[in-house]
């Protein structure tokens, strides 16, 4: 079984020294490797060796993916559909302005006992480059995620605490249409009063709304939310009042929870929780949004298989099947990298 490592950000951390559920350790010494399911599951891992090491190089044979025609999704063309349109009755009727639908894609590993995240991040690395990739592998916990996130959930420095919601995506600029920007705004309120509760009063401000940031193979709007933080308040405080990340939940959060749990048939797992880096004793650290990102469940039933996430936020002006449209080119990319495909794959109905 691989050894228990992290990678984040120009760093690889090994020397695994103890791993728990509490945040609040968060607070205390030592360097962290974090990754919170989106259900709520916690796992934060101190590691004692922290050096520089950059993005692994690919070597040839070392990963072998699932094969393409392999992967199936949690929710097929028509079910994700039919869940757009359910999601705009749930609009119509007033219980919630916006709901990220997301699906889950699963495939079994070819090879499962040669299976390592971190080679996956190798081809990542060089197909996909994000600027929060990362790596967390703890065989014996359960943890084995290569994401190539995009997103920022969480950044602190200190007191200063920053989130970069990501809403609205197309394939070129060009593409992104009114309904992205009343999105993102949408989801920018919810950050910023997600923040507002743990920060000083008056102190949350949006530096940046709906930049457009280009990525490979498709373009986002960003923006950016900062704050500072209450003098009593640490990181369980934060994910307390932030968690699941508002881009991938919706607005109003505890509505737009309640209707993914109606319409989604599997758990998200460490998609759209949180992945990522803290240092306790520098007080500083970054989460990502687990989007674009890659899990390795070896207890499913069935034998081992490689997980992937994606999805898109609904809202009234949502076409549907511009929708499912959305949720395939956000995957194709990466499920190509996946399977050893020169080609993004093209559909996943099954």
């Amino acid at each position: 079984m691989s050894s228990p490592m992290a990678r984040f950000g120009g760093l690889i951390a090994t020397d695994l020294r103890d791993v728990t559920s509490d945040p609040a350790a968060l607070e205390s010494t030592g360097w962290w490797a974090v990754v919170a399911d989106f259900e709520g599951g916690l796992t934060c891992a101190r590691f004692g060796d922290v050096r520089p090491a950059p993005a692994p190089a690919p070597v040839p044979g070392r990963w072998r993916g699932p094969a393409p025609e392999d992967w199936t999704s949690s929710l097929d063309r028509d079910a994700y559909v039919a869940g757009v349109r359910r999601v705009r009755e749930h609009i119509a009727a007033g219980e919630v302005y916006q709901a990220n639908l997301c699906r889950v894609l699963s495939a079994p590993l070819p090879d499962p006992d040669a299976a390592d995240v971190d080679a996956l991040t190798a081809l990542l690395a060089r197909g996909n480059p994000a600027p929060y990739a990362g790596t967390v592998r703890l065989p014996a916990h359960g943890v084995e995620v290569a994401t190539a996130s995009p997103e920022l959930y969480l950044r602190r420095s200190g007191r200063t605490v920053e989130s970069g919601p990501i809403k609205g995506t197309g394939r070129t600029a060009e593409d992104l249409l009114e309904k992205d920007h009343a999105e993102n705004v949408m989801i920018v309120d919810l950050v910023r009063n997600d923040l507002g509760r743990v920060c000083a009063t008056g102190s949350v401000t949006v530096p940046a709304l709906c930049a457009v940031e280009p990525h490979p193979g498709l373009v986002h709007l960003v923006s950016t939310v900062r704050g500072q933080l209450a003098d009593d308040v640490g990181w369980a405080g934060l994910f307390g009042a932030t968690f699941p990340p508002g881009s991938v939940t919706g607005a109003p959060k505890a509505s737009a929870l309640d209707i993914i749990g109606s319409l989604e048939p599997a758990p998200r797992g460490p998609y759209c929780g949180g992945i990522g880096w803290v240092d306790a004793d520098r007080g500083t650290g970054e989460l990502a949004v687990g989007i674009r990102t890659f899990w390795i469940d070896r207890a499913a039933p069935g034998g081992p298989v490689l997980r992937f996430g994606t999805g898109a936020g609904i809202t009234w002006g949502s076409d549907p099947e511009r929708e499912w449209a959305e949720t395939e080119l956000k995957a194709s990319r990466l499920l190509a990298i996946a399977s050893g495909t020169r080609r993004p794959l093209e559909g996943t109905n099954r």
